[in-house]
This record gives structure tokens, sequence and C-alpha cells, in this order.
């Protein structure tokens, strides 16, 4: 396993050059690896000025701590990088982020200072292709206080049989928690403070250019808006599984299911009452 050290965290942008390099080099066929690399930002605080703008846009409290998820979305700044920087052996236009996870072990306060690394987990089949993760861990000192994989789909033809369903178990007893009028430049706004400029998410007229005929929400958008609309405890598990595009703009229903301190979540759509962003909080 090779590290590489930065001092701070890189830019998401300055990827993008590479990314676009991507829709016209294509990745050489053969053997599918990921590179045996871990990126590591080995001292930071958080900006506070730019957390206060990603409470504003996700829906959180400036309350003094980081939310978990602003450490995974600061992440994905090096996640960039290891695309771009490594050989890494798919496009990067056409992933599709299917699941995240993460777990809080404490609450970060917004002027402790941070070790963040981040490297690749396993491939593994999928139905629809390849899947792979990204493993991401937070420190203070030598205290690991949050972990995070997130779960990327690569699209291509498989031989790969769709995995045997588990025996269906009973669906959550949700009640209706809210309604949000999610605006068409939510995905501008939010792209603005995750730095995750990626087109389908922008406009509606570069999303069709992708094959959407609207843009969509962000997922870690989706799950940022539902985590600030849920009383978290200080140490837990929070999982998402990202469904059908939220189109822009939109009317949601966010539902709970709450028992003790576990909370089961679901945003679906108003209209049909399809499901955007299924997930769970698990108290640790």
């Amino acid at each position: 396993m090779n590290t590489r050290h930065f001092s701070q965290l890189p830019k998401p942008y300055l990827a993008y050059p590479k990314v676009i390099q991507g829709l016209i080099f294509k990745k050489p066929k053969g053997e599918k690896v990921l590179p045996q690399v871990e990126y590591v930002v080995d001292s930071f605080k958080v900006d506070q000025k730019h957390l206060k703008a990603y409470n504003e846009v996700c829906g959180f409290k400036n309350n003094g701590y980081i939310p978990a998820i602003y450490l995974a979305v600061l992440s994905q700044s090096l996640q960039m990088h290891m695309m771009t920087a490594e050989a890494f052996p798919f496009p990067i236009l056409g992933l599709v982020h299917i699941r995240n996870q993460l777990k809080q072990y404490r609450k970060v306060g917004v002027n402790e200072q941070l070790t963040l690394s981040c490297k690749f987990g396993e491939l593994q089949p999928h139905d629809k292709g390849v899947q792979f993760d990204f493993i991401t861990t937070a420190k203070v000192g030598n205290e690991v206080v949050m972990e995070g994989l997130t779960t990327y789909l690569s699209r291509q033809k498989s031989g790969n049989k769709p995995a045997a369903k588990a025996a269906e178990s009973a669906v959550p007893d949700y009640v209706p928690a809210g309604q949000w009028d999610v605006s068409e430049n939510t995905g501008r706004r939010y792209a603005l403070t995750s730095g995750d400029f990626n087109l389908i998410h922008i406009h509606a007229l570069t999303a069709k250019a992708f094959g959407f005929k609207q843009a969509i929400a962000h997922g870690m958008w989706s799950k940022a808006k539902a985590l600030a609309n849920i009383q978290l405890p200080d140490a837990y598990e929070a999982d998402v599984w990202f469904k059908l595009p939220m189109y822009l703009p939109s009317q949601v229903e966010f539902l709970t299911a709450q028992q003790a301190q576990n909370t089961d979540f679901l945003i679906r759509s108003k209209k049909n009452q399809k499901p955007h962003v299924s997930g769970s909080i698990r108290a640790l």
C-alpha cells in the first residue's frame, strides 16, 4: 500500500480536466485492478465559513459540532484525485453512487484538529457491472471519530447473475415527518459547498446530455437533508441506499419509523410515492 500525504485538502476542481479527458481517451481493456494507495491529509481544521454554508444548504444547525457526513463530503476531494492521479480502471463519468454508510463514534467540535484518510476497498461483482468502495477515516490524534464507506457502481456488460433476493423483511411502520419543496437550483447550491459539479446535477441542459430529462439532486445532499431532520444520537451509524433519481425541482415526502434510538427513513416522490432514498440510523 502506497501512502500519499497532503498538508491540506486538495481542491476538487483541479481533478476535472482529467475527468473530461476520460470522455476522449478510453480506458484500456483488460483486468480491472484498483490502485493500492491511501491519501492522507495529515492535519487540518474545518473552514467554519464553508461549514456554515454547507449547513445552510443541507439544513444542519450551526451548533459548534461538525456533521459526520460533512467529513465524508470533504473526503470526496481525495476520492476525485485518487481516480484521476492513479491508474484508476473505470471511466469516472457514468459511475453511479449506490450506497453510503458512515459511523460517528462521538461528536466532533468545529475547532478540533483532524486527520482525514481515504483508500480503495475491494472490487465486487454486481449484476449490472462491478462495484467498489472508498473507505474514509477521520481521526483526532489517534482516536477514530468517523468512518465512512462510499459504494459506486461501474455499469458494464456482465455475466454476473442478479444476487438472490433475501427474504422480505417487514416494511418499517413509516409515518409522515415532513414535505420538502426541492428547488431547481439545489444541485448548483450544493455543488458550491461540496465541490461536486457533476453535470447531471447542475442544470437540465447538461443533465440531458447524460440521458436525464432534468437535473437530479445529489445523493449526498438527500442523505444530509434526512440526517438534519432526525434527532441523532451522539454515536450512530447511518446507512443509506440511493434509489430512483430526484428530479429538480421536486416535491418529496419524508417519512420516518422510530424504535428506541433507532430510526428508519424514506424520501419518496409526493406525486407517485416512488422511493428516492431509504436509510437507517442505528445508535452505537
